[in-house]
């Protein structure tokens, strides 16, 4: 079951969610499919409950999203991106850790 604190973000609402937040933005780059997406899933879900209020933490489907899916240059799946200040701060691809994600979002 995915955390309540878990945003979708589409091309409809990425600017206005992710490039204009306040707050630093993992975005999970994701697809059904994606059987290591499935096992990033939950800590994707620990991260939001966990800092909540601190960060936005959500996921986004590249094959509903394709145009920002190109615009940041994601090949494969699962791709992490974090974003400060309406900038991409860092990145990781494939299946990662917890720890990995939060020296990512350097909080």
């Amino acid at each position: 079951m995915a955390s309540k604190n878990v945003l979708t973000f589409t091309e409809a609402n990425f600017e206005s969610e992710v490039l204009k937040s306040d707050v630093p933005v993992l975005v999970d780059f994701t697809a059904t499919w994606c059987g290591p997406c499935k096992a990033l899933a939950p800590i994707v879900d620990k991260l939001a409950d966990e800092y909540q209020g601190k960060v936005k933490v959500g996921k986004l489907d590249i094959d509903e999203n394709p145009k920002v899916t190109a615009n940041y240059g994601v090949r494969s799946v699962p791709t992490v991106i974090v974003f400060k200040g309406g900038a991409k701060a860092g990145s990781h691809a494939g299946l990662t850790s917890k720890e990995k994600l939060v020296a990512l979002l350097g909080v």
